[in-house]
């Protein structure tokens, strides 16, 4: 059962992790920030399917949970969400916010407020609470100097979150998500999720990056990776999301037989 509140008065350079820190399981609080997109709903049914992980979730306005949701979902304005987050503590943080430029109404200064500016604002946030550790949902091939817009946005971002002073900063660089989207659909995505089995394979690996994955091992990825422990800024691309979504499974699945 879901808990929904509202708050009175809230209205460098990349690096791979060189050894796979084993997740460490529990009742910890997980803050999720994004919770409504495709990989937040993920995150929410995939960490309320099991004892490991509670999640937190903060958001700016009422919206449907998924069906059988187990979490605190705390409504308030964007720059109360650093008292919400000193107030619940969280292990560590999911940054899942992200919106389109047909949502933004092609306005390239209203995706970079949320794509951007909310989301540095989220990450200084989360460190004036105390949170020390982040997992920041970006896209493959961001980078600070591309030409493309939103690829640019998007490593821009990924460069202010790294200096912001978290204690760890993983960053999931997703190539095509595969999953079903509520009340948001995507021409372009839908068609190139239909073709991505036939594509993908016919990718050279320079552009691998950019073959499909399916958004529940992202989810997965974000929460193993979320309750690691080892300081640093890494970066992940659809393998090692793959390997954090491995381990996070086994994990779940060893402590499930622990109880039994």
């Amino acid at each position: 059962m879901s808990d929904r509140r509202r708050v009175r008065g809230y209205g460098a350079h990349a690096q791979a992790e060189p050894t796979a820190a084993p997740v460490k399981l529990g009742p910890v609080r997980i803050g999720l920030v994004g919770a409504t997109g495709l990989i937040g709903t993920r995150v929410i049914e995939i960490a309320s399917a099991s004892d490991e992980a509670r999640i937190v979730g903060i958001a700016r306005r009422e919206a449907k949970l998924p069906d059988g949701a187990r979490m605190e979902m705390f409504v308030a304005e964007a720059e109360k969400w650093g008292e919400v987050l000193e107030a619940v503590q969280p292990r560590s943080l999911i940054c899942a916010l992200g919106t389109t430029m047909s949502k933004a109404g092609g306005d390239e200064e209203a995706f970079r407020a949320v794509d951007q500016e909310l989301v540095l604002a989220t990450a200084e946030a989360a460190v004036a609470a105390g949170v020390p550790n982040m997992v920041l949902i970006s896209s493959a091939g961001a980078d600070p100097v591309s030409k493309n817009f939103y690829l640019r946005v998007k490593g821009e971002t990924e460069k202010l979150v790294s200096k912001v002073g978290l204690k760890r900063l993983d960053v999931l660089r997703p190539g095509l998500l595969r999953g079903r989207r509520e009340d948001d659909f995507r021409l372009v995505e839908k068609l190139a999720m239909i073709a991505s089995p036939i594509t993908d394979p016919l990718l050279p690996q320079k552009w691998a990056m950019y073959r499909s994955i399916d958004a529940d091992l992202v989810a997965e990825a974000a929460l193993g990776l979320g309750m690691r422990r080892a300081a640093g800024r890494f970066t992940h691309d659809n393998e090692a999301m793959k390997r954090a979504a491995r381990e996070w499974r086994n994990a779940v699945a060893k402590h499930t037989a622990e109880q039994n």
